[in-house]
């Protein structure tokens, strides 16, 4: 039997269906694929850390390691014993890759290459990419370096792949990438996301729910916002790729925004759709990074409201120019991370509050948990069938779920 571990974002989760059916159609039997994130030193720590347990535990297993962290640097992952063979971006997705052969080490250029999938395991949501790679240079990244520049999925295979999703009972999927708001730059005419979005809403009226994953607010233009706005199947989640809230640091990191931009777009969103939920990912010490300057980020989660934090120390990434930067102690940037946590805490603790006795429409997962239309978790009282959508009256919290009853 196979099986493959995921690490990193919803783009390797939906890449990792596409390397289950390379699986199946290579006949590779007991092979183990490994699925690395290279986005900070921890992420491969645990990658590597993994391997090390699977050879130690089940020896008789074949490891394939995979994905970002291969891209970047092929030969540390070869060279663990147990390991036979690593396979980057591009080459994970190929069947003929899974063969067994004398070829351990495949890494090439990445490109985007539409692949059609029926699904996923265990999930009551499907998760698409509509496009890879990045443009931007952000100082503490090398993802750009690991996924290539942007290549867009043209938007004829990506309704096809949702025409799929949706006749296979999913209600809800999910545009995944790593820059989706850069969608459509370089195809021809450089249809935006908007324009893309209106069209498979407009083409596949059967689909109930659509979600957007991380999205830069600096590239958000008039027409996804007026969709973010006014178009009731979009959900009312964005997710923000912020990493911090002082302007100074900011332009360190070399990203397009500034806080006061943050601040007006969730201000405005807010008011065009007041059940609008945020998340954030945010970055804790990143070089330079002083005490006064992190009152900044706690100032702007409070001011924006960011129900659904991401929040992790900086980790310094091999050649790049953050790296170079004057380094904030470890400890200090995990004492950080822990003070943003808290304060979160107490944002999504009166986020839940809010909702108590109010109607949600809930998306069915496993167990008896849900998510609403604004992301919040909701435990159901009374059973119900996984990727169906209940209406449901919330009538609590535990810790951060919500509690709630289905209504007939």
């Amino acid at each position: 039997m196979n099986e493959v571990i995921t690490f990193g974002c919803r783009l390797n989760f939906y890449e990792s269906e596409l390397i289950k059916e390379a699986l199946k159609k290579a006949k590779r039997e007991n092979v183990v694929v490994v699925h690395s994130c290279a986005v900070t030193n921890e992420a491969e720590r645990q990658v590597k850390q993994k391997i090390r347990k699977i050879c130690k535990n089940d020896p008789n297993k074949e490891i394939i390691v995979v994905g970002c962290a291969v891209q970047l640097d092929p030969e540390s992952y070869s060279d663990i014993p147990g390991v036979s063979k690593v396979l980057g971006n591009q080459d994970k997705l190929k069947a003929e890759n899974y063969l067994l052969n004398d070829d351990k080490i495949l890494v090439s250029d990445s490109q985007v290459e539409p692949v059609l999938i029926n699904g996923f395991e265990d999930k009551s949501r499907a998760f698409i990419e509509i496009q890879n790679g990045c443009n931007h240079s952000c100082t503490f990244c090398s993802i750009t370096e690991a996924r290539g520049n942007n290549r867009s999925v043209p938007i004829n295979s990506i309704i096809e792949q949702i025409r799929i999703f949706v006749e296979n009972g999913y209600q809800e999927v999910v545009f995944t990438g790593v820059d989706i708001t850069d969608f459509g730059t370089d195809l021809l005419g450089k249809p935006s996301l908007g324009s893309m979005i209106r069209r498979v809403l407009k083409d596949i009226p059967e689909l109930k729910r659509l979600r957007l994953s991380s999205i830069d607010v600096a590239e958000v233009d008039d027409e996804l916002m007026d969709l973010i706005a006014n178009e009731s199947r979009l959900m009312p989640h964005l997710h923000l790729s912020l990493q911090s809230g002082n302007n100074l640091i900011l332009k360190r990191m070399k990203r397009r925004h500034n806080r006061e931009q943050v601040i007006e777009f969730c201000h405005k969103m807010k008011s065009l759709r007041p059940n609008i939920a945020f998340g954030a990912d945010i970055i804790a010490g990143f070089p330079t990074e002083t005490d006064e300057m992190l009152q900044d980020t706690v100032d702007l989660l409070k001011k924006t409201n960011i129900v659904y934090l991401h929040a992790f120390p900086y980790s310094e990434r091999k050649n790049t120019p953050a790296a170079r930067m004057p380094q904030v102690p470890e400890n200090v940037r995990k004492e950080r991370v822990k003070n943003l946590r808290e304060v979160n805490k107490e944002i999504m603790s009166s986020f839940c509050q809010s909702l108590i006795n109010t109607k949600q429409s809930v998306l069915v997962e496993q167990n008896n948990v849900g998510r609403a239309e604004n992301f919040a978790l909701i435990k159901l009282e009374s059973r119900a069938q996984a990727k169906s959508i209940v209406k449901v009256n919330v009538t609590g919290v535990e810790n951060n779920y919500l509690i709630g009853n289905t209504l007939s």
